[in-house]
C-alpha cells in the first residue's frame, strides 16, 4: 500500500519533522495526504480525497474502527489544544469507532468523542463534541462544548452553550444507523487491503473463475473450499467487532428449499468471548452444514434484537471477503432479493420479512393466530379463525401459517399476534390476498425495539388519492378496541434512510371517522413525505404498531 504521508514542513512555530505513525491495520487509501504529527490507531479507514494535515495546528489523533471518509478535511490553528482522552494536549483528537463522512471538516482545536457521527459536509470548530453524539448533515458547531449522546439535526447552527444544552438525546435507531455505517467501513477496510494482496485475492479470482464452469472440477474445487472452512477477513473483522460492542454471536443454516421461505435453524449457540473461539465455533457450523446457506448475526442482549446479519456461506461455498453487512433493519429486503425471489412466491410461501415478524412476536413471548375471509365478506370484517396454532417454534409456526394460506388460497390471510397474559392483540398483518401471497417492499419500516410489531409496508398500507385503505382502517378499529393511543409520525425521503421521524402531533379522538380524517389531514399537510400510524400501549408506554401510509 502506497501512502500519501509526509513530514510536518519546517515553519517559525515547529521544525521537528514529525511524520505520521500509521498503524499497519489502517487503511489509507493512495489519493489522500497525511502531513505531520498524525496517529493513525488500529482498524482505521482513510477514503480517497481526503487531507488530514497537522502542518499548522498538532499534533492529531484518530483513534481505534474510526472511518474517515471521501473528501474530508482535518486541519488546525496553531493556537488552541483540546484534552484527549490519553489526558494530553492536541490540536484534533477524533475517538475509537467514529464516522467522520463525506465533505466534513473538523478544525482544530476539536475534540469528537467515541462514536460519534459527523454528517455530510458538517463543520466542527473549536468545539467538543461529547462520545456518542449524532451530527447530521451540514450543521456547524463552533465554540460550544456538546454533552455526550445528544442529537444535532441537519442544518442546525449551535454557536452558544445554550443551544448545545438543549439539544436532544440520541434515539436507540440513531446509534444502530451510527453502528451499522461502522460496520460497513471495517467491512471496506478489509476488502481494500484484500484487494492490494494477492494471496488474499487470488482465492477470490478462482472463486469466481469457477463460479462460472459447470464441470465436475469446477464442483471439485469448489468443494474443497468449503471443507477448508477458511473464514474471510471481512467476516472475522465482523466477528471481532460484534464482541469489541459486547455483542453476542449467532448463526443460523439453512438448505436451498427453504430458503426462499426464510425458515433458517439455529446452529449450536456460541459463547466465545474471544475472536479465536468465535471463529473456531462459526467453522464448526460451516463443517456441520457444508452445502446450505450460514449466516453469521450479533445479538443486543439489552435490547433483545439482531445486529449486522449476513451469509457467510452459501451451497456453493463459503463467502471469502464481504463487503457489506446487513443491518437488521434492512435484513428483510436483502433476504427476498438476494435469493431471487422478489418477484413473487409461490401459493403458500411466506416471504422474509412476515418470517421474521414470527420469530420477533415469538421472542417476545406472544402467541400467534391466523385468520381467513373470502372477497365478498372482506369489507364487512367477517374473519375466520384457522387452525390454532399452540407451538412455540418458528419453524412449526412458520409451517402453520403457509398451510393456512394453502388451504384458502383465493382468500385474505392475516397474521396475528396475542398478548396472553392481557389477552389482546398486538399486530394484525395480511399475508395473502386473493392473487396472491403479499411481498413486502424493501425498508417499508423499521421496528423501533424487540417489542414494537409494526404492520409494515406490504400492500396494506397504501393510500389513493388521500384516503386510507381498508387494511389501515381495520387497524385503527383494532387498535381502539383494545384501549390502545394513536398518534402519527413523518419524514422526508432525505432523513427516512436515518429514521428520524418527527411526530405530527397526538391525535386525541377516539373514534374511527375522526381519527382516520386527522390522519388524512396530516397526509395532506406532509404531501411528498412518509407518514406512519403509530399504536401506542398507555399503560406500559410502548409502542405496538408502527406502519406506513403514506410514501413520497
Amino acid at each position: 500500500m502506497v501512502v500519501r504521508s509526509t513530514a510536518a514542513p519546517p515553519t517559525p512555530w515547529s521544525r521537528n519533522l514529525a511524520e505520521p505513525r500509521i498503524d499497519e491495520t489502517a487503511y489509507i487509501h493512495s489519493f489522500s495526504n497525511i502531513i505531520g504529527d498524525v496517529i493513525i490507531s488500529p482498524n482505521v479507514i482513510v477514503a480517497p480525497g481526503t487531507s488530514i494535515r497537522a502542518d499548522e495546528g498538532t499534533p492529531f489523533f484518530v483513534g481505534e474502527n474510526t472511518n474517515i471518509q471521501d473528501g474530508v478535511v482535518i486541519h488546525g490553528l496553531e493556537r488552541g489544544r483540546v484534552i484527549g482522552d490519553d489526558q494530553k494536549e492536541y490540536s484534533v483528537w477524533v475517538g475509537d469507532n467514529a464516522c467522520i463522512t463525506h465533505m466534513a471538516l473538523i478544525h482544530g482545536p476539536a475534540y469528537v468523542g467515541d462514536e460519534c457521527f459527523i454528517g455530510f459536509r458538517s463543520t466542527v470548530f473549536n468545539a467538543r463534541v461529547g462520545a456518542g453524539c449524532i451530527v447530521m448533515m451540514h450543521a456547524l458547531i463552533e465554540n460550544v462544548e456538546i454533552p455526550p449522546g445528544k442529537y444535532i439535526p441537519s442544518g442546525a447552527v449551535i454557536t452558544t452553550q445554550q443551544q448545545a444544552d438543549r439539544l436532544p438525546d440520541v434515539q436507540a435507531d440513531d446509534k444502530e444507523f451510527a453502528h451499522h455505517v461502522v460496520g460497513i467501513n471495517q467491512a471496506l477496510r478489509a476488502g481494500y487491503l484484500c484487494a492490494e494482496d494477492n494471496k488474499c485475492i487470488a482465492p477470490i479470482r478462482d472463486e469466481m473463475d469457477g463460479s462460472y464452469g459447470s464441470t465436475s472440477l469446477n464442483g471439485f474445487e469448489r468443494s474443497n473450499q468449503v471443507s477448508s472452512n477458511r473464514l474471510g477477513e471481512a467476516t472475522v473483522d465482523q466477528v471481532r467487532y460484534l464482541l469489541q460492542q459486547g455483542y453476542k454471536i449467532g448463526t443460523e443454516h439453512v438448505d436451498e428449499r427453504r430458503f426462499r421461505s426464510g425458515s433458517w435453524s439455529s446452529c449450536s449457540p456460541i459463547e466465545a468471548r474471544s475472536v479465536d473461539q468465535a471463529i473456531a465455533a462459526l467453522e464448526t457450523c460451516l463443517a456441520d452444514h457444508s452445502g446450505e446457506y450460514v449466516r453469521l448475526f450479533g445479538i443486543d442482549t439489552k435490547d433483545r434484537r439482531r445486529i449486522l446479519e449476513t451469509i457467510i456461506q452459501r451451497p456453493t461455498g463459503i463467502v471469502q471477503g464481504s463487503s457489506s453487512f446487513k443491518a437488521p433493519s434492512r435484513q428483510a429486503a436483502s433476504y427476498s432479493s438476494s435469493n431471487g425471489s422478489g418477484n413473487g412466491y409461490s401459493s403458500g410461501s411466506l416471504d422474509a420479512e412476515t418470517t421474521d415478524q414470527v420469530r420477533q412476536l415469538l421472542a417476545g413471548g406472544f402467541k400467534i393466530g391466523t385468520e381467513h375471509v373470502d372477497e365478498r365478506r372482506f369489507r364487512t370484517g367477517s374473519w375466520q379463525s384457522c387452525q390454532p396454532i399452540n407451538s412455540n417454534s418458528a419453524n412449526e409456526v412458520i409451517a402453520a401459517l403457509e398451510e393456512c394460506m394453502v388451504n384458502h388460497q383465493g382468500e385474505y390471510v392475516r397474521l396475528i399476534g396475542i398478548d396472553p397474559k392481557a389477552k389482546r392483540r398486538v399486530l394484525e398483518t395480511i399475508i395473502q390476498r386473493p392473487n396472491g401471497p403479499v411481498v413486502k417492499s424493501s425498508g417499508a419500516s423499521r421496528t423501533v425495539a424487540s417489542n414494537s410489531y409494526g404492520a409494515s409496508a406490504s400492500g396494506t398500507s397504501s393510500v389513493a388519492s388521500g384516503n386510507l385503505s381498508s387494511e389501515v382502517m381495520g387497524q385503527i378499529s383494532q387498535l381502539l378496541a383494545g384501549g390502545f393511543k394513536i398518534s402519527a409520525e413523518h419524514v422526508d425521503k432525505r432523513r427516512f434512510s436515518t429514521g428520524s421521524w418527527s411526530s405530527c402531533g397526538q391525535i386525541e379522538a377516539t373514534n374511527q371517522r375522526d381519527i382516520a380524517a386527522a390522519l388524512e389531514s396530516y397526509m395532506a399537510e406532509y404531501k411528498g413525505e412518509y407518514v406512519r400510524l403509530i399504536g401506542i400501549d398507555p399503560k406500559a408506554k410502548r409502542r405496538v404498531l408502527e406502519t406506513i401510509i403514506q410514501r413520497p
